[in-house]
Formats: structure tokens, C-alpha cells, sequence
């Protein structure tokens, strides 16, 4: 817990983000090193526009907030609204000299960032960036000939490892002088856009009305603790139990090898600096390299995504290859709706999207392949399964979510082939071969022996009929037939490259 010392003349507005936590926050040790602190977060769906966050997300927002506030002593300051207006004019009212903050890479942050410099230093503030989110820089990863990588090895192996090392982890400011809230509400306008008093630490926070009024609510609560102190909590966990085997056990959803640290690591709770030097730490010394390179290569993936973005900025919606275009992707609301609601009637893909929609998350290997039946055996154009994950996750990111989709379309980069059709119901007798994930999100499925609960519809019908399933009643017949819908696929993707064989 940071503590106060006496006031500086020279006040400084930290800006918080996708950072929010205090230990290894470069803007807001930059920021304590020169006098006071204004800890300020800005909710500004005016410039995020499309991709203004999800509801889970939201969800995620309020609670992270409240752990932040806490931590800075009930002194956050929460606005709303286009940041290009509000922290210029939040500036020139509190008098603050120095604005600092660290740095996002969506597009829309960039030119709003970029242009939020130029106005701040017109009214002759200071304004510093920092790199508080990432490993390495996306400008720092490059090819010899100084172009971006397009393949992930590549990248990682040979650029990220000829980077420079990640630097140590940052403690938290020793010492922290905050400034009172009060005092900066009562010295602004009264005819200031800025609503301060019902703006500061919980109120505030609250006003910004982030938490969904559904069910959905229950279930996030149940799986998630929330905040920086949970992220380390969590991490450790992750540490002890779970990086053990994790090159193996990461393939299996009902098995505890995942870390769940991405919803941590998108808000800034936890930085990748510290979970890198901390897996580094725990792998060397417990006789683990392979499970810790293994894990570090996954941390490697969330790089090459910024460096996607960051040099595509057109990647959420436009296909890295242009070919893909012209796929034919086909529009069939009821298949969709199915594939959202999980009632597709292929178990693997039901429990993973049962999954997303009670706990806000889904399990990788199973995102796969609900991504691969969406968007090969339904044709549904990757857009859409997208969208469905931005307002579905709680580690809902830009970057992320965008490659992984052109990934497992094959128009990404360092995309899968478009060969590579995920069969659900052997990814699921693979790796869930006793059904203890499909039993977890799939109740009415519970009573089927192992050999046949991966595919009900296979099953004899006294098998079927002996569990109190009821194919079309209390679980779905599939919506499509597996081998046929495959087939249909690589018609329609050999279709963009007359030649290509299977």
C-alpha cells in the first residue's frame, strides 16, 4: 500500500487504462517521482465507436475499478466521455502540469492518443507515454529488412529473442502523494462539462453503469475474483499447480494447466512483465523448461497479436489475405443463433459455448473448435463469431480476438490451412475422453457412458433413451452432418485458389 508524503507544487494526472493496478506501472511511477497524483480513468466509448467494450467486459470494468479505487485510498477520479475534450479540459481546470500514461495499441487509441499529445502540448502541458502492457514493442520486433513478421516462429524465436530481454517488474511507489478529490471537485467551474462531485471513487464508478442487468451477472461472479491482489493470487496458483505439465495438460479443458490469467492481463492487472519473470523464476528453478517455454511462446501469441494489429490496423474486420474477400460465406441466422445458444447438437461445441456464455471465458483448445465449426462447417463468416466473443469475454481483446479469428478462418497471418477442419467429436474423445468438461456444461448429457456422450446422435437408441436423452427435446440432433459440411468447406475454400488439393 502506497503511502503520502507532503505536497509537491507540481501536480501530475495519471491516466489509467488497460493498466490498472499500482506494481509495475511505468506512467504512475513516472508520475510519483514528480509530485502529486491525480489517478483519473476516462470511460470513452465516443472514440472506441464499434468497438466499444462488451458486456462481460464491462462487467470485468466495473469490478477491476473497484479494486483500483481501493487501492489508491478511494481517490480515483471516473469520467466519461471523448478523452480528446476531457482530459484537456480536466487538465486546465485542476492545473495539472504533466499528464502521463501508458500505452494502448487498438487503432482507434493510437490516432485518439496521438492527436491527445498535440492538444495537450498546445495548451503546454507535458504528456508522456509509457510501455506498460507489452513484452517488447511492436516497432522493436522486425525483420531484417525492418518489415514486420507474418509468421509466428519466426517472430518470436528469432525477433523477440533477439530483443532485448523484458525488463524487471517495477514495486510500487514507496511513496505516492494523492490528491483529494474534494479539493479538485470543488475548485473546478461550476459550468465545467466535467460532473465531478457524483464522479469520484465508488459513485463514480457506479454512475458509469457498466454491470449487466441479466442473469449472466450470477455466473461471473461465481467463477471470477477480480483486481490486481486476485491477479497475483491467481498467478501463483498458477505457479504451484498448474505450469507442471502445462505443454500437455493445456490441451485438456477439464484439467487446471491454464493459467485464466488473459482477463488479468488485458485490464492491466497483472503486467506481462511480471508473469514472464515469474514463470522464468518458478520453470528454472522446479526442473520445468519445456512446460515454461511452452508457456512463454503463449505469452509470445498475445505479442504477435499487438504486432499484428499494430501493423494492420484494418485486421478486426478486413482478412490479412485479400483473396479471402471473395469467400462465400453463407447467412443462416437460425445456425447462428444455435451456434451462440449452444444447441448446435455437437457436445464439444455446446459445452464450450455454454461455457463462454456462464463464465465469460472458454477454454483454448475448445475456441478452436467452436471457431472451426462456425466458420467451416456453418460457413458463418468469421465476423460474426467475433462480434459473439467481443461481447461474450471477459478477456475480450482487440487484438487477440481479431488474429485468433483470421486464424482459425485461414485468412490471417501464420493462419491455420484452410485444410484444417477441427472434428469436434474427436478433439472432445481426445481430449475429454472421460466427459468430465461435456458433463460440467452439459447436464441433460450426464447419464451417457463415455463412449458415447462425445456423440449422442451416434448412439443406439436404447443407449440414448436408457440416459433420458431426447434428441430434438431436451438436446439438440446436430444442425449440420460433420463429414458433409467438411467437404462443403474445402469446395468452397479450393474455390478461391483454382489447383489447391486437400
Amino acid at each position: 500500500m502506497p503511502t503520502r508524503h507532503a505536497s509537491t507544487t507540481q501536480q501530475t494526472i495519471v491516466w489509467f487504462r488497460q493498466d490498472l493496478r499500482l506494481s509495475d506501472n511505468p506512467a504512475l511511477v513516472d508520475a510519483a517521482n514528480t509530485g502529486s497524483v491525480l489517478p483519473v480513468y476516462i470511460l470513452d466509448d465516443v472514440n472506441a465507436a464499434d468497438w466499444a467494450m462488451g458486456g462481460a467486459s464491462r462487467w470485468w470494468l466495473h469490478h477491476s475499478l473497484m479494486a483500483l479505487n481501493q487501492s489508491l485510498q478511494g481517490r480515483l477520479l471516473v469520467l466519461k466521455g471523448d478523452a480528446l475534450s476531457v482530459l484537456p479540459a480536466l487538465a486546465r481546470q485542476v492545473g495539472a502540469s504533466h499528464i502521463v500514461w501508458n500505452r494502448c495499441y487498438e487503432p482507434w487509441r493510437v490516432q485518439r492518443d496521438k492527436r491527445l499529445k498535440e492538444l495537450l502540448q498546445q495548451q503546454g502541458s507535458v504528456a508522456r507515454s509509457f510501455n506498460g502492457s507489452l513484452l517488447w514493442e511492436p516497432w522493436q520486433v522486425l525483420k531484417e529488412d525492418q518489415t514486420p513478421y507474418k509468421v509466428f516462429t519466426p517472430y518470436f524465436r528469432r525477433g523477440c529473442m533477439k530483443a532485448a530481454a523484458p525488463g524487471q517488474p517495477l514495486p510500487i511507489p514507496s511513496q505516492l502523494d494523492l490528491v483529494d478529490l474534494t479539493i479538485v471537485s470543488t475548485s473546478l467551474s461550476v459550468d465545467t462539462a466535467l460532473d465531478l462531485p457524483q464522479l469520484t471513487g465508488e459513485a463514480g464508478i457506479k454512475a458509469l453503469n457498466l454491470l449487466p442487468h441479466i442473469p449472466w451477472d450470477g455466473g461471473l461472479q461465481q467463477r471470477w475474483q477480480v483486481g490486481e491482489q486476485a491477479a497475483q493470487r491467481r498467478l501463483t496458483r498458477f505457479l504451484e499447480n498448474g505450469i507442471r505439465g502445462y505443454k500437455e495438460g493445456r490441451n485438456f479443458p477439464a484439467k487446471e494447466n491454464v493459467s485464466g490469467l488473459s482477463p488479468h492481463l488485458h485490464f492491466g492487472e497483472i503486467s506481462p512483465r511480471q508473469v514472464w519473470h515469474a514463470a522464468l523464476s518458478s520453470g528454472l528453478t522446479g526442473g520445468f523448461e519445456n512446460d515454461l517455454d511452452c508457456f512463454q511462446s503463449e505469452l509470445g501469441w498475445r505479442e504477435f497479436s499487438y504486432a499484428l494489429l499494430y501493423h494492420n490496423p484494418t485486421l478486426p474486420r478486413r482478412a490479412i489475405q485479400p483473396r479471402f474477400e471473395h469467400f462465400p460465406w453463407q447467412k443462416n441466422p437460425p445456425l447462428l443463433s444455435a451456434w451462440q445458444r449452444g444447441e448446435t447438437g455437437i457436445p464439444l461445441v455446446d459445452a464450450g459455448m455454454r461455457e463462454l456464455w456462464q463464465t465469460g471465458y472458454m477454454h483454448n483448445r475448445v475456441r478452436m473448435v467452436v471457431g472451426s465449426f462456425l466458420v467451416k462447417n456453418l460457413l458463418t463468416h468469421w465476423h460474426d463469431g467475433e462480434d459473439w466473443f467481443w461481447d461474450c469475454l471477459v478477456d475480450a481483446d482487440l487484438a487477440s480476438n481479431a488474429a485468433s479469428w483470421q486464424w482459425i478462418a485461414g485468412c490471417g497471418a501464420d493462419a491455420a490451412p484452410y485444410f484444417r477442419v477441427f472434428n469436434a467429436v474427436t478433439q472432445s474423445e481426445k481430449f475429454d475422453a472421460e466427459g468430465d468438461y461435456l458433463r460440467r456444461y452439459l447436464p441433460e448429457l450426464a447419464k451417457l457412458p463415455n463412449k458415447y456422450i462425445h456423440a449422442p446422435f451416434m448412439a443406439p437408441d436404447s443407449i440414448v433413451r436408457a440416459a433420458g436423452v431426447r434428441l430434438d427435446s431436451n438436446y439438440p440432433a446436430p444442425v449440420v452432418d460433420l463429414k458433409q459440411s467438411r467437404e462443403q468447406a474445402l469446395a468452397a475454400f479450393k474455390s478461391l485458389t483454382p489447383g489447391l488439393d486437400a
